[in-house]
């Protein structure tokens, strides 16, 4: 059974996007990680919020732009939007809802991870209960402002047990289960 899995790398002050979906400021932070290179052959498909799949790129300007994980992993890409384009994008679907886009995913992912790329689409996952596991890459850096990690106004207990931790040039990584 496929597992739903939230990868993101994120400042050590808790931003994974700067203000306005800003991404430059991951640039210096990509490189090789050990973590990332054994993660990429688990994953079978993407769930991808709107903003993100339209959003910056921190690849722009090279030739891994508008690729996932700059080139490094292909398959199946689930877009959840309200507005669904009329122009088809190969490699992509995009659905209208979180559960048909959850079903989606988990079925052409195969028994591997559906990663999730989006806080949103994060956060949604995570109020339905269907997130089973959060990986988070700290980089050495603080942004001061833009898309938090995890947002929710009113605050939410998410209660997590620990899986790993490991350290690379780049950030250090740290992997979570969901327990409640």
């Amino acid at each position: 059974m496929s597992r739903m899995l939230y990868s993101v790398t994120m400042s050590l002050d808790g931003f994974i996007a700067g203000p306005g979906g800003d991404m430059s400021w991951l640039t210096p932070y990509l490189g090789p990680d050990p973590v990332v290179d054994g993660l990429i052959g688990e994953i079978g498909a993407l769930l991808v919020g709107n903003r993100t799949f339209r959003g910056d790129d921190p690849h722009r300007g090279t030739d891994k732009e508008e690729k996932p994980f700059g080139g490094d992993w292909t398959g199946p890409q689930f877009i959840l939007t309200h507005h669904i384009p009329d122009t088809p994008v190969p490699g992509v679907t995009f659905v209208g809802d979180l559960d048909g886009g959850v079903a989606a995913a988990k079925a052409a992912a195969g028994g591997k991870y559906v990663n999730i790329l989006g806080a949103d689409v994060a956060r949604q996952c995570l109020a339905a209960g269907v997130l089973d596991e959060i990986l988070v890459f700290v980089a050495p850096v603080m942004l001061g402002d833009g898309v938090r990690l995890f947002d929710h106004p009113g605050g939410t207990h998410v209660r997590l047990e620990h899986v790993d931790v490991a350290r690379s040039p780049h950030a250090t990584s740290v992997w979570f289960r969901v327990i409640g």
